[in-house]
């Protein structure tokens, strides 16, 4: 189960501070259309924070490119992402810890040669891309 969120708004203060789109993905749980993100091929290194609220949430040394059309990464920062089963229970919702804002979902399994045989598959909207070093630990 999820724990509680930090980071406590309402919706009319998510909508002053989201666009539209991010709104849409981040707080009502969107998804952008496949291969439209602006992290998809993208590859510098720094820090992807959350679009919402800005903690830190995965390394660029953690990103690799799965070709599943969204930014892929197999592990984020320590507590900083929860996970949640999907009502039908196909698949594992990833949101951000301090804001509960939708990230994407985490499939575990598949085969890719990381270390945690898992591809958490976020929207570009709901991250941000801080350039810089990122040897922050994990």
């Amino acid at each position: 189960m999820a724990a509680t969120t930090p980071v406590q708004k309402t919706e009319e203060e998510w909508r002053a501070v989201l666009s539209p789109e991010q709104f849409r993905i981040i707080r009502q749980k969107g998804t952008e259309m496949r291969g439209t993100g602006e992290y998809n091929k993208f590859f510098e290194e720094g820090i992807y924070n959350c679009g919402g609220c800005g903690a830190p949430l995965y390394k660029s040394a953690t990103k690799f490119d799965s070709g599943c059309g969204w930014p892929a990464f197999y592990e984020g920062f320590p507590g900083a992402i929860n996970r949640t089963s999907d009502p039908d229970g196909r698949r594992t919702e990833i949101t951000c810890a301090a804001c509960g804002g939708h990230l994407g979902h985490v499939f575990k399994g598949e085969g890719f040669k990381t270390p945690t045989d898992e591809r958490h598959c976020v929207n570009s909207v709901s991250v941000k891309f801080i350039p810089g070093n990122a040897s922050t630990s994990l």
